[in-house]
């Protein structure tokens, strides 16, 4: 897991666990979590942008290295 996913994890459980404290909680906290939600939800879709560039990464690194071996069996076979 790297350093970005657990981050990523904590603050999904610290985001869980005060959602429910705050719903339970006085309004100025409910004010608060309210703007906190819209944070929350860029947040999470920029972690996950950055996990489908990683996975897409990923997935054109073992594409370039197939393509590297094809040419190179081209080549030898040249």
């Amino acid at each position: 897991m790297s350093d970005f996913d657990k981050l990523a994890e904590d603050l999904k459980q610290n985001y869980d666990e005060l959602k429910l404290k705050v719903h339970l909680g006085s309004k100025e906290a409910q004010d608060e979590w309210t703007e906190l939600q819209d944070r929350w939800n860029n947040f999470e879709s920029q972690a996950n942008l950055k996990k489908s560039r990683e996975d897409v990464g990923d997935a054109v690194e073992i594409l370039g290295s197939e393509l590297k071996d094809a040419f190179n069996r081209i080549r030898k076979a040249l």
